[in-house]
């Protein structure tokens, strides 16, 4: 019995970069693209017509740029969030900030190597959040600091993590701190399949899409504090 294959809608204005990922993702024998568009705009609609897996999104478009095209397809207020990677030429701190806020699973530069785009593509569908862990420990501090509740109360605090065991919520500390899984393994003298599980035993008790969310929730909850 076949895998299914991860289908793929492109929200690129440039053509031939277009053109470059259709042809890229369609090659990968897990793949496939199901649709195009040129600008943010027609990418809702394409999306929301098409419910793909991973869309993946640029910045700068006409019409309606990538930021708001993503939290029109998986911002807080969208009640079947479409999982984004957004691709972009621009790496600034603002961009991934406000992609993030938007609802993006991920954020990689147009320069990565081809076997990193494919790979994002995948690590997002399998709901992971695409951010490296240099990049987790420099922004999302930043990022989660500037969402947070200027004076969160001690029971908001408390309540969201209290469904975790101890084991779960020290897995959960080491995400934040920008851990990835072979490290959070090694940390802990455990396999990564158990960490995965672990992953998304959190995931799953707290009720977030992707380790983006759970690091965001650890900061916001006081788990851990930005540097």
């Amino acid at each position: 019995m076949s895998t299914p294959r991860i289908r793929v809608v492109v929200c690129e204005d440039q053509a031939l970069v277009r053109t470059g990922y259709v042809t890229i993702f369609d090659a990968q024998p897990d793949m496939e693209v199901v649709g195009e568009a040129a600008d943010g705009e027609t990418g809702v609609r394409l999306v929301e017509r098409l419910r793909p897996d991973v869309v993946v999104m640029d910045i700068r478009m006409p019409v309606l740029d990538g930021i708001e095209a993503t939290r029109r397809l998986a911002g807080p207020e969208v009640a079947r969030p479409t999982k984004v990677l957004v691709v972009t030429t621009f790496n600034l701190d603002e961009y991934v900030y406000e992609a993030l806020r938007a609802g993006a699973s991920g954020f990689l530069l147009k320069d990565v190597p081809l076997a990193e785009l494919v790979g994002g593509v995948r690590t997002v569908a399998a709901g992971e959040a695409l951010l490296a862990p240099a990049v987790t420990r420099q922004l999302i501090g930043r990022y989660a600091f500037r969402v947070r509740p200027a004076e969160p109360d001690a029971s908001d605090r408390a309540t969201p993590l209290s469904v975790l065991t101890s084991r779960e919520r020290e897995v959960l500390t080491l995400i934040a701190d920008g851990l990835s899984n072979a490290e959070i393994a090694a940390e802990l003298v455990i396999s990564r399949e158990t960490v995965k599980t672990y992953v998304s035993r959190i995931l799953t008790k707290l009720d977030l899409r992707d380790r983006v969310q759970a690091v965001v929730l650890s900061y916001r909850a006081g788990l851990v504090s930005p540097r």
